[in-house]
């Protein structure tokens, strides 16, 4: 089976999950946390090089203060988890704002954690318009696009994977998603199951990468 280099997670339906269980919207991203771990080691063992997840987004924060407070808490317990795993982990977002969780200011930079390995990305307080910026200003029609963004340390994502059934990429790595192949799950993405990523995988390995060539 053909692996991809780089998988991208948009982990999606956290607030549809805890409404299906007629809990409150804000209940269903704690029920997120445990399956970015397993997804991890999954992709650890089977050589992925690089897995970028989704956390959330400029614009998220515009939602009620205690959704806001609720997948805060779990995008930083995301990131500790990972402090006792053999990777390199970086989280990429506009740090200058307020929302922007003061715990993960050390990973703005990537940070080799114990023998380190897998690349492992955080979209967290992260917007495409933020992460482009630089490309409006640019007058240099000839200047690398990859080295005028903010994520010029996240490389290509070769699939995308989104779990809660919505059909959109929601800005993710505008750049970096430009030849993405994308593999949508209906189930929402506390409800993960270990086949999950297997079947992504399986119908990867039956698409043409043409790259445009």
């Amino acid at each position: 089976m053909r692996i991809p280099n780089h998988i991208g997670i948009i982990p999606d339906g956290n607030r549809r999950y805890a409404v299906s269980l007629g809990l409150t919207k804000d209940k269903g991203y704690s029920s997120g946390i445990l399956p970015g771990l397993i997804l991890f080691k999954q992709c650890q063992n089977l050589g992925i090089k690089e897995l970028t997840f989704y956390g959330f987004t400029i614009d998220n924060t515009k939602r009620p203060s205690v959704q806001k407070d609720a997948f805060t808490y779990a995008c930083i317990e995301s990131v500790k988890l990972l402090e006792k795993e053999d990777c390199e982990i970086l989280v990429m977002g506009n740090a200058e704002s307020k929302n922007f969780p003061k715990e993960l200011l050390k990973y703005t930079s990537r940070k080799k954690i114990g023998k380190g390995g897998i690349k492992v990305n955080f979209l967290i307080n992260y917007g495409w318009e933020w992460d482009l910026y630089s490309l409006k200003k640019s007058t240099d029609l000839k200047k690398n696009i990859s080295s005028s963004i903010q994520s010029t340390d996240i490389s290509r994502i070769d699939l995308i994977i989104r779990w809660g059934g919505r059909r959109r990429l929601s800005g993710f790595l505008p750049i970096q998603s430009v030849y993405s192949d994308f593999y949508i799950i209906d189930d929402f993405w506390p409800n993960f199951k270990e086949t999950d990523l297997f079947d992504a995988l399986s119908w990867y390995d039956k698409q043409d990468i043409t790259l445009g060539g």
